[in-house]
């Protein structure tokens, strides 16, 4: 009689579990997947009901002001621009101000309090610029990825008797960022008198991704000389599904040569925590030895120059 009643205890204690892990699971995963469907122009287009707010918005979003107006650091504002960061001018000078202080931190154990001072701010730019070559990356593999689909949904449009404006639109609302948000913008464009080309030519300088110079040079062409416009982006719909495939075959093939560049790059860093947790004293007592620095440096000017060939063997441009 007790064993069957602990029976029930456990299978409730085994649902109540169970239910736990699902609506963990729902909360954390699958309703942040789903909100991420809806892109960022469909979300603002709730809250603003002035199609001109939405585009306006859009625009503020991306870059900094102040960095596009300076030559010298446009580059760095098309750098953020295309990592799809929505980051302001404070906010920009906040994170350099925190990587600065954690960098300073790091630093000072290692090579003293004034030399720390000095590498604080080079290396807290440096980090940044990694993180947001890092994300920019991310954005334009994922915009690649969407692009054919894309366009199938434009051709789509397109020989259902849509104008080209509109059936950019179909994108615009059917299709999740980065795609859904960076083509809506052109539709918004196009419709508040645009010239259509330079839309187009907004969207590459938006995105970097330079399969979008095939597109762009395809709407132009059509636009200046006509043609079967559905017809020509299902053609490039096919190439670049094909480049892609492409693409991932190489990278499958390399991926040998990217895990052995990762564990030649790491394994100085791992036997110098092995040593030290085995024998704490050995770096101290050949620290200051006339030869430790040079041959530090040395093996760090080594290790950068093979991962660079490493790098160039593994990774093609096509």
């Amino acid at each position: 009689m007790i064993g069957s009643e602990l029976w029930h205890v456990y299978a409730l204690v085994f649902g109540a579990v169970l239910l736990g892990i699902q609506g963990l699971y729902w909360v954390l995963f699958k309703e942040r997947r789903e909100q991420k469907i809806v892109n960022r122009r469909l979300a603002l287009t709730a809250q603003l009901a002035n199609p001109a707010e939405v585009l306006q918005a859009l625009r503020k979003e991306r870059g900094i002001d102040f960095l596009a107006s300076i030559p010298s650091l446009r580059p760095f504002n098309d750098l953020i621009v295309q990592s799809g960061i929505r980051l302001s001018g404070a906010g920009l000078l906040l994170a350099i101000g925190m990587l600065s202080v954690l960098a300073y931190l790091l630093f000072s154990f290692a090579v003293g309090s004034a030399l720390a001072m000095a590498l604080a701010v080079p290396s807290a730019i440096a980090l940044l610029y990694l993180f947001l070559q890092s994300a920019r990356r991310r954005r334009i593999n994922a915009f690649g990825e969407q692009l054919p689909d894309a366009l199938d949904v434009i051709v789509r449009g397109l020989r259902a008797g849509h104008p080209y404006r509109v059936a950019l639109g179909l994108v615009a609302r059917e299709m999740p960022d980065p795609v859904g948000t960076e083509f809506g913008i052109v539709a918004d464009e196009i419709m508040f008198g645009l010239e259509q080309s330079i839309a187009v030519d907004n969207l590459g300088a938006r995105v970097g991704l330079e399969d979008l110079a095939f597109f762009s040079t395809a709407v132009n062409i059509q636009s200046e000389t006509g043609g079967n416009l559905a017809e020509i982006l299902s053609r490039l719909s096919s190439l670049l599904r094909s480049r892609i495939k492409l693409r991932l075959k190489v990278r499958a093939l390399s991926s040998e040569g990217r895990l052995s560049a990762i564990a030649l790059s790491l394994t100085p860093f791992i036997l110098f925590m092995v040593i030290t947790l085995l024998a704490p004293d050995y770096f101290v007592s050949i620290k200051d030895h006339w030869i430790t620095w040079p041959a530090t440096i040395l093996g760090l000017l080594m290790l950068v120059t093979g991962n660079v060939f490493l790098y160039r063997m593994v990774n093609f441009k096509f």
